[in-house]
């Protein structure tokens, strides 16, 4: 079977439950890569012989941001701070000491903002429900930048993904693939480069912590 016919054969329901599923459960506070997997499926439905349809893989990438982010501002809501105390001490690599107070700065910086604009970037979009939820923003006004947040980040993402499919596959008809993987790699390049930038800041906000605190990390 070629590349095509299994594209093919994956079921469009399938691939708006998985950008559902992914996306929600990344919006809940749990590490996934819901926006590799939006934009997989964006560029899936720029593919004129499937039948994904890119307004549905934005609606179901809108309607698991705005669930995961509620269960998430449930969650926080409920346990509060000492929640990601839990959570730091067993994934540190995701909820350290640097990773909270950058969200904290953050959330103290733009306000209910942070909810709105944390959709677009990958370390509040982890954390912006259960933190939201912990420090007893009104649901009102989380659920509001949720929502709008959610819309656009899913919205932009998928037509901007999906336009360039379409032109990529105009020009590389016998090649589609190719698009995929330049895609990719660029995608790839700009998370690393961003990666690195947020985990200088995290780091030298744990640092921060422990010698405010008279430790040492472990």
């Amino acid at each position: 079977m070629d590349v095509d016919a299994l594209l093919q054969s994956i079921p469009p329901l399938a691939v708006y439950l998985l950008v559902c599923g992914v996306v929600g459960v990344e919006s809940l506070g749990i590490p996934l890569p819901g926006e590799i997997v939006l934009v997989s499926a964006a560029l899936l439905s720029s593919h004129s012989e499937l039948a994904v349809n890119p307004a549905g893989v934005g609606i179901a990438a809108v309607i698991g941001a705005v669930i995961g982010d509620s269960i998430g501002y449930t969650i926080g809501r409920k346990f509060g701070m000492p929640l990601f105390d839990r959570l730091g001490r067993r994934f540190p690599k995701h909820f350290g000491p640097g990773h909270v107070a950058l969200a904290e700065r953050l959330f103290s910086r733009w306000g209910v903002r942070a909810v709105f604009f944390g959709r677009f970037i990958a370390l509040l979009r982890i954390l912006a429900g259960p933190l939201a939820g912990a420090l007893k923003m009104h649901y009102p006004r989380f659920l509001a930048a949720n929502v709008s947040g959610a819309i656009c980040w899913a919205g932009s993402t998928t037509a901007l993904v999906y336009y360039a499919g379409v032109a990529a596959e105009r020009w590389l008809q016998r090649f589609s693939w190719v698009a995929l993987v330049v895609a990719i790699v660029v995608g790839v390049i700009a998370a690393i480069l961003l990666r690195e930038r947020t985990s200088r800041a995290i780091a030298e906000l744990e640092e921060e912590h422990y010698r405010e605190a008279g430790t040492t990390p472990v």
